[in-house]
């Protein structure tokens, strides 16, 4: 089966090309750059290097959510778009499975992916690989990082960190779990897509028309309306 996974749910894009077990392609960048004028020459670019049609596609995979309000949306509504044009599967995963999948088969504890959410806030959730199967341990959710490393305390396994946003609250990590704590390398920071396509390729197919991103909290200026809109009503 061929799979187009498609992420754009943070800084980085990552668009590949998968064949059953065989990675045909993967494109990927780390910059702060609009994804909405890049993704679509992205996949096209890929499929014309791996000669590869858009009907020669049979499913369409995307990271979900959570990330970037705007980010995520847009490889969301993209995916959607391909997949109703095409007629074919649509599946979402979690972003934050795809990063934990792309830096911990080899690790022998569990896995805290992360993205910053400001504020001293993360996007995070808890992974493990068993015989080569990622499982979701605790639910992707939005905590204070001080919060998240009180609660890995109660357990006993070694935790590996991975993602971009590492820097901005690796110091406290380190100084609530001290010598439990480890950091994937740079090189594993970046969610593959080629990873999102494996994790989707046997997820069953959502209604295209009714899936829409997991954010996990509304977007800001959607919070402010609410807040300030509250008791209001309308005329």
């Amino acid at each position: 089966m061929k799979i187009l996974a498609i992420d754009t749910s943070n800084y980085t894009l990552g668009i590949a090309l998968v064949d059953d077990d065989k990675i045909i392609g993967e494109y990927i960048t780390n910059i702060k750059k609009n994804h909405s004028v890049r993704v679509m020459p992205a996949i096209e670019m890929l499929l014309k290097d791996c000669d590869t049609l858009p009907q020669d596609i049979e499913k369409i995979v995307v990271a979900e959510g959570p990330g970037s309000y705007t980010g995520v949306r847009i490889g969301v509504t993209i995916a959607k778009t391909l997949a109703w044009t095409l007629n074919i599967p649509l599946s979402g995963v979690s972003s934050l499975a795809v990063l934990a999948a792309s830096a911990g088969s080899y690790f022998y504890g569990v896995i805290s992916p992360l993205f910053d959410a400001r504020r001293g806030q993360i996007y995070t959730g808890l992974y493990q690989f068993q015989e080569s199967r990622l499982l979701d341990l605790a639910s992707d959710h939005l905590t204070l990082t001080v919060n998240w490393t009180q609660r890995l305390l109660n357990r006993e396994e070694p935790v590996l960190f991975v993602g971009n946003d590492l820097s901005i609250h690796k110091e406290q990590i380190k100084a609530d779990l001290g010598d439990r704590a480890y950091f994937a390398r740079v090189t594993e920071q970046n969610p593959r897509p080629s990873e999102l396509a494996i994790l989707g390729r046997d997820k069953e197919a959502v209604d295209i028309h009714n899936f829409v991103p997991n954010y996990i909290r509304l977007a800001e200026a959607e919070a402010k309306w609410i807040e300030a809109t509250k008791g209001s009503k309308l005329q």
